[in-house]
């Protein structure tokens, strides 16, 4: 009789060393540049964290008391310690600890709405956590629990933040609404309202066009014809999600260009273009 068969790594191990698949000792046979796309969104993401995380702590130029800008960054500011005017919705909090950054409040919300999103789910996925970084390359991982365990079980959580975005969205379009200001009190319109705008609607784009979203707008109905209003709101959405990967990047791009354009203005590196007042 023979002996047992002795249990190797490609028994073990996950991705293309499981026991279900081809017994190939090499990481990969692709001859391409695969690790092109995860390198650039590490790079990508690493810049974004980078920026947000400096001028979420500055504390300084999110405010311009002429025209009411306010970056989101900051947005809402409820400390004390917030320059005067630009707590729009009151101060319920005194001073913080520098270690706090004063959008504290709902920093954390978007910052989990964005990690459990869908789409950046697969994104780090694949190019931080190597799991798996490309098609047909194997991941460094010895074994796979998916989401069932911390901290990736904080992924089952994405539709709580998706209604905390809700709220945010909310407030980043009052911010928006509330800087049509001129500088003598009266209605204002400034390059810098198109800046506001264009972030707005587009933070809006990407919350709406949420998988959770889309879960919420159709989920639970046997008959769309009984609710046409939700069957219409449904199919929106639905287009709006087959743009969700383009809309991830695209807020990260207006979330920096939104705040660096209010911190140059707040500083008087540049000025305002005004088209009224």
């Amino acid at each position: 009789m023979s002996a047992a068969p002795t249990t190797t790594t490609s028994e073990t191990g996950t991705g293309v060393f499981s026991r279900t698949r081809a017994r190939i000792s090499e990481r990969t046979l692709r001859t391409d540049r695969w690790w092109i796309p995860p390198a650039i969104t590490v790079l990508g993401l690493a810049a974004f964290i980078i920026y947000a995380t400096v001028r979420s702590y500055a504390r300084d130029h999110y405010w311009v008391a002429d025209y009411h800008y306010l970056t989101p960054f900051y947005s809402p500011c409820l400390s004390t310690a917030c320059v005067e005017g630009s707590s729009h919705f009151g101060t319920p909090f005194g001073d913080l600890p520098a270690i706090l950054p004063l959008g504290f409040v709902v920093l954390p919300f978007l910052l989990g709405f964005r990690l459990t999103c869908y789409y950046y789910r697969k994104a780090y996925y694949r190019a931080v956590w190597f799991s798996p970084p490309a098609c047909a390359v194997a991941e460094p991982h010895a074994k796979y629990t998916g989401e069932t365990k911390l901290p990736l079980i904080i992924q089952n959580a994405h539709r709580y933040f998706f209604y905390v975005a809700v709220v945010v969205s909310v407030i980043n379009t009052y911010d928006a609404a509330v800087a049509f200001h001129g500088a003598d009190g009266g209605f204002g319109f400034g390059l810098g309202n198109i800046v506001l705008w264009v972030n707005v609607i587009l933070l809006w784009a990407y919350t709406l066009s949420c998988h959770s979203c889309r879960h919420i707008a159709g989920g639970r109905l046997k008959h769309f014809s009984a609710h046409p209003v939700r069957y219409w709101f449904w199919t929106q959405v639905s287009k709006l999600n087959t743009r969700h990967m383009a809309l991830a990047w695209t807020t990260l791009g207006t979330l920096v260009l939104t705040d660096f354009y209010v911190m140059l203005v707040a500083s008087e590196k540049i000025s305002d273009l005004r088209f009224i007042n």
